[in-house]
């Protein structure tokens, strides 16, 4: 046989007919737990066998035990009448069983407790005899505690509990599994997980029994999924997975622990979804509506959404709200048509195939960005549309999505509504695979519409708004290309991109008497609408002031004046007095409620006004704290006018400087505003010296300067409005101008119409003679009359003829209507009614008075002088 620790332990051992054999207990077999002993005892009732395992419980050796009476080798003696009684008993046939104290030596004392079982047997003479079993007491308690430990944890665990062979067949499975899966325990012995797992789930359960059953490595919480029978939802259990083994270390299978997480996995989602929840609102917080542009708006909600809520999203808007309508026709129905703005994908980068309930009337293809569509009255985007509520619209497994590799199942029509007003819909998709959208999700999905809808809708306001002021602010700029005597003129004006507001920069030119021209560039300190209607008010300002031939200076002392009011406190008065600071604030008087801060910078500017006069080609400059014009000479380099600055208009209480400068013909004046020169790119020194540079070749035609100025600067940073006025000097020629000095007597009357006469008559101008020669007549009459001192007459002729008439009185003439009884006080009605134009101004040294006429175009007749005079009486 086999001796203890051999192979042949682990082999079961059978004869030649396939009869088993003896051979000796595997270790840890259950008689090595219970220990058991056995003697016997003779006729004479003394010990005549002693086993190994006797001596070692009892601690008795056999020399002591063998020919002895039990009673006296290891009874206690105050039971040894007991004890003897006992053996007589059993010597007569007797069974017996009882609880014996025993000592391990002689003379020692009780230390232990035995279970002795007695059989009464015979001898081979037919003598009576006795043969015993000895169990340690404690041994046998402690293993039935083990056992009831053993099945109480087993029986009443609130896990499921399985024990699985060594062949992964269950050998036993508690209470708890049975009643999750049905039926009674016993039912499931010799069964495997494919009994009660889906087959998926059930593979996977096996692999990892075959692993943990070979390595002896654990398995722990793995996640299973599968039906309960009578339930409809499934359930989701953890299990843990580990060997077991025999005393003698060999496998004897694998045990399983399994609990339902079903709840805990729905909390732990829910609280996942809730975190994300919080997360994609605190991103959208975070991002959207950081633009108020409508695109850009829509393209940020989709990028929160996907891939974080769903796999697949588009933004639908109203086409008539994008196109500045308030109400578009089939908005209140849903029918209206709606502009796809913003796509985004997760799985794919081809647009959105439509829900095949929501498909638009053009077709039901993919709804590219940028197509105008339509979704039919019954369908569920139109519902969401109309009642402003959204949808969640199932997908189906025949729908046509081929083309995005995966089956869009659930979809979510959102309407996005601002200020109770539906201005479009959001579509959440989610592709075959993840969970279908539910009240939770439509939620997220409604708030996150709404946020987005306001700014959409904000956007689409400020969009309005913007493109009025845009309206506006080009509507005060020159129209067309502006003309002027002895100027070629070429002008650009970029204002900001559409995502900024407009500014306040503006350019000018301005005719005025004399063919003079005044070149005016402004820029209203501040942006939005606000700055636009200033800009307008000054340009405005400007050009009255100009009409009334008033010096550069004095024009920017009035416009300041002018801006001050606009910046004013409402009663009259301005907001800053004379000799304050640009941003010093103003305290407001007791009682009255401050203005905002700024209420009243809004209406500060700078502003360059330059009059040139081409008969003596000279300009004319004052500055109200702008940058300095740049004068550029043939064949000389840049050079910027040393122009007092001044201060901003609206400031007040400084005067203002003016300076003559010589304009040689040929020579290119620039005028413009910072935005050209300034960013926050570089600083405003680096711009000046690369407009300066980019001046340097101005031979070229004006319109290709204007263009290589705006191309070699960096002009498209959309910080600031940017405005550019250039004027090439030619002067008038010298047989273009007729100029005179007469003596303050009468017969200068006839003088004058006779040097008019010859002028005209040298230039072609044969038609105006009779209208020039009345109207001289009458100024220099009046010159003579209410005038002293040397009277000056000078025709001018470019595009229109203009005659001036210069005297030594400061009195301005003014025009009155004569009664029909006055023989005088018709001279000036007169001029009014034959000239295009008349008007006076003061000079230095008196007064000019001047009238305009136009030239003719040989297909509209003049004015008849004689009927013009009948027509005044």
């Amino acid at each position: 046989m086999d001796g203890p620790g051999d192979p042949g332990r682990h082999r079961h051992a059978h004869g030649p007919h396939g009869l088993p054999v003896w051979q000796s207990s595997q270790p840890g077999s259950i008689y090595d737990y219970i220990r058991v002993a056995s003697f016997s005892l003779g006729p004479d009732g003394r010990i005549d066998q002693w086993s190994e395992r006797a001596a070692e419980m009892l601690g008795i050796p056999a020399r002591y035990a063998v020919g002895k009476d039990p009673v006296e080798a290891f009874v206690p003696g105050e039971l040894h009448e007991t004890g003897r009684r006992k053996v007589s008993e059993i010597l007569d046939g007797r069974e017996w069983t009882g609880l014996v104290p025993y000592r391990r030596e002689p003379d020692g004392g009780t230390d232990g407790l035995a279970e002795i079982y007695v059989m009464p047997s015979e001898t081979e003479t037919g003598e009576r005899a006795a043969v015993c079993l000895v169990v340690d007491v404690r041994a046998l308690r402690g293993i039935e505690t083990d056992l009831a430990a053993s099945q109480a944890v087993f029986g009443q665990s609130p896990m499921g509990f399985t024990l699985f062979g060594t062949d992964l067949k269950l050998l036993r499975v508690n209470e708890r599994f049975a009643t999750v899966f049905g039926g009674p325990a016993g039912k499931y012995r010799g069964g495997t997980p494919h009994d009660f797992l889906p087959r998926p789930e059930a593979e996977r359960m096996t692999a990892a029994l075959a692993r943990v059953l070979e390595t002896g490595e654990p398995v722990t919480e793995m996640q299973l999924v599968g039906a309960v029978p009578g339930e409809e939802d499934r359930r989701r259990w953890s299990v843990s997975l580990y060997r077991l083994h025999g005393a003698s270390g060999r496998p004897i299978g694998v045990a399983a622990l399994a609990a339902d997480v079903t709840g805990r996995r729905r909390a732990e989602r829910e609280a996942a979804n809730a975190r994300r929840n919080l997360a994609l609102l605190n991103e959208a917080g975070a991002r959207i509506g950081n633009s108020l542009d409508l695109e850009t708006t829509a393209r940020t909600l989709l990028d929160v959404a996907v891939p974080q809520f769903c796999d697949l999203a588009s933004v639908d808007l109203y086409q008539g709200l994008l196109s500045g309508d308030e109400a578009p026709p089939g908005m209140t129905d849903g029918s209206a048509e709606l502009r796809r703005v913003a796509f985004a994908s997760a799985v794919s980068d081809a647009p959105l195939a439509t829900s095949t309930c929501c498909v638009p009337d053009d077709g039901p293809g993919p709804v590219a960005v940028g197509a105008v569509h339509r979704y039919p009255f019954n369908s569920p985007c139109a519902g969401a549309l109309r009642t402003g509520q959204a949808q969640i619209i199932p997908g189906r497994e025949n729908d046509d999505r081929q083309e995005l590799g995966a089956v869009v199942h659930s979809t979510l029509a959102v309407p996005m509504v601002a200020r109770d007003t539906v201005v479009g819909l959001v579509q959440f998709s989610r592709t075959k695979g993840s969970e279908p959208f539910g009240e939770r999700d439509t939620a997220l999905a409604v708030e996150l519409a709404a946020r987005a809808a306001v700014c959409i809708d904000n956007a689409r306001l400020y969009r309005r708004e913007h493109e009025r002021a845009l309206i506006l602010q080009r509507s005060l700029l020159p129209p067309g290309d502006p003309e002027a005597a002895g100027l070629d003129i070429a002008c650009r004006y970029l204002p900001g991109t559409t995502a900024t507001e407009v500014g306040g920069d503006w350019f000018d030119v301005i005719e005025l008497p004399g063919h003079r021209t005044a070149l005016v560039v402004g820029d209203v300190m501040g942006r939005g609408l606000r700055a636009a209607v200033a800009m307008g008010e000054l340009r405005t300002a400007v050009r009255t002031l100009a009409l009334l031939d008033l010096e550069p200076a004095e024009v920017l002392s009035a416009l300041d004046e002018i801006a001050r009011g606009l910046g004013g406190t409402g009663d009259g008065r301005p907001a800053r007095g004379p000799g304050s600071r640009p941003g010093a604030a103003r305290i407001p008087e007791q009682g009255r409620p401050a203005r905002t801060a700024d209420l009243s910078e809004v209406y500060l500017a700078t502003c360059v006004y330059a009059v040139y006069d081409p008969v003596t080609r000279r300009c004319t400059f004052a500055n109200a704290g702008h940058l300095p014009p740049v004068l550029v000479e043939e064949g000389e380099d840049a050079l910027m006018l040393d122009v007092p600055p001044g201060m901003p208009l609206g400031v007040g209480g400084e005067p203002f400087e003016e300076i003559e400068v010589d304009l040689p013909d040929g020579a290119l004046l620039a005028l413009y505003t910072d935005g050209l020169v300034e960013s926050r790119h570089h600083p405003l020194e680096e711009g000046l010296q690369a407009f300066r540079t980019a001046l340097s070749d101005a031979g070229r035609p004006l319109e290709d300067v204007c263009d290589h100025v705006l191309s070699a600067l960096d002009t498209s940073h959309g910080e600031d409005d940017i405005a550019l006025l250039m004027a090439r000097v030619h002067g008038l020629p010298k047989d273009a101008v007729g100029d005179w000095s007469l003596a303050p007597e009468a017969r200068s009357v006839a003088r004058a119409r006779e040097l008019a006469r010859d002028q005209l008559t040298d230039w072609g101008l044969q038609e105006l003679v009779d209208t020039t020669e009345l109207l001289v007549s009458e100024l220099v009459t009046n010159a003579l009359r209410h005038g002293h001192g040397e009277i000056r007459l000078r025709l001018l002729l470019d595009r229109t003829l203009v005659c001036e008439v210069w005297d030594a009185d400061l009195a301005q003439p003014r025009r009155r209507r004569a009664r029909d009884t006055d023989e005088g006080g018709r001279g000036l009605q007169l001029v009014g009614l034959l000239s295009a134009g008349w008007g006076s101004r003061r000079t230095p040294r008196g007064k000019t008075v001047w009238f305009e006429l136009a030239l003719p175009d040989g297909e509209s007749a003049g004015v008849d002088p004689t009927e013009a005079l009948l027509s005044m009486f």
